[in-house]
């Protein structure tokens, strides 16, 4: 066997296992006018930062934001006691709503 062969022997094929947690393995592409384009580069600039690690940054703490103003609220300390205590009361029937709840619906016939 020639030591080229006897190379390639030696050699396996894997097959790629798991990516860790943390790669950054996905692409989001956008387009700009070249006014918008020149904002974000001089706002990266500014602030040490390439563009593409300005835009994630940008994007991230805009998504987080949503996604909080949809999932949590906050209340001042002295409104606490009173929002719990409505939460515990009993529900009371509201006349009108379990009207419209009794009804048939398009999706739901009763």
């Amino acid at each position: 066997m020639s030591a080229q062969s006897a190379a390639h022997t030696k050699v396996k094929a894997t097959t790629p296992g798991p990516r860790p947690a943390g790669l950054k393995d996905q692409r989001v592409n956008i387009r700009v006018s070249q006014a918008e384009k020149a904002v974000v580069e001089e706002a990266a600039s500014l602030t040490h930062m390439g563009v593409s690690q300005f835009m994630l940054q940008a994007a991230l703490q805009s998504a987080e934001e949503v996604l909080a103003d949809q999932s949590r609220f906050v209340l001042p300390a002295d409104r606490w006691h009173d929002f719990v205590a409505l939460l515990e009361r009993p529900a009371r029937v509201v006349p009108a709503l379990a009207d419209a709840a009794s009804k048939p619906t398009p999706l739901r016939r009763r």
